[in-house]
């Protein structure tokens, strides 16, 4: 893949840019706004690795000014920055993934992976159906009693988890797996800032947390209400 790196850190951006390089991606390192912009004019890239504290602006102002020019550039955000909240925002906003530093490098190669496969596709067209709730994955549509939801693609894909299976309980790291392949040494809550949108946008009753186990797919029945 060819890969921009935005990261001010030196040390951190070497490690990050010899060792993505050593698993066989172009890498492309910037240390600022200006750089990152710039880059993105002169250069196609399949995603970017964007930290969000930079000497000339703020990471988040950039991923902004992106999707608002309806660029759909997979985006993950690297950060120091921890908390849930800035997790959600970060997402809401139009990044694909969240990543707390410090960076386990086999970690990021997986969910790089995964931007590459969903990049290209190979899954059969299918329209997966719960009560009012229908996705039609080859078009990578979601409707709700009708209505059209945006959503970004990592969270359909978490979502297309559990109406495949819909008498299952699914814990984390089987979600993990089917978005990233191996999820080995994978330590983040990414899944469940993905629950946590799917709750919001279509109903709370849509996923049930079963305690010490995971997450099943609530009955049809209790969203029609």
């Amino acid at each position: 893949m060819k890969l921009l790196l935005v990261e001010d850190d030196p040390d951190l951006g070497a490690a990050l840019r010899d060792a993505l390089a050593q698993d066989g991606h172009e890498v492309t390192w910037q240390r600022d706004g200006k750089a990152f912009e710039a880059t993105l004019l002169a250069h196609r890239v399949d995603a970017v690795l964007l930290d969000l504290t930079l000497p000339d602006t703020d990471g988040e102002r950039l991923l902004r000014e992106l999707r608002r020019r309806r660029d759909g550039t997979p985006v993950i955000v690297i950060s120091a920055r921890g908390q849930r909240s800035d997790r959600i925002d970060l997402l809401d906003l139009g990044a694909d993934d969240y990543l707390v530093k410090p960076v386990d490098v086999g970690e990021l190669a997986a969910r790089l992976r995964a931007v590459a496969r969903r990049a290209n596709p190979s899954a059969e067209h299918t329209v997966l159906e719960h009560g009012a709730l229908r996705v039609d994955t080859g078009q990578g549509v979601v409707t709700w009693k009708g209505r059209r939801i945006p959503m970004r693609e990592r969270e359909r894909w978490v979502l297309e988890q559990f109406l495949r299976n819909p008498a299952q309980t699914l814990t984390r790291a089987q979600l993990e797996s089917a978005l990233y392949g191996r999820a080995e040494g994978i330590d983040s809550n990414t899944i469940e800032v993905y629950v946590h949108h799917l709750r919001r946008s279509i109903a709370p009753e849509l996923i049930v947390t079963v305690r010490g186990r995971g997450y099943r797919l609530g009955p049809a029945q209790a969203l029609e209400s």
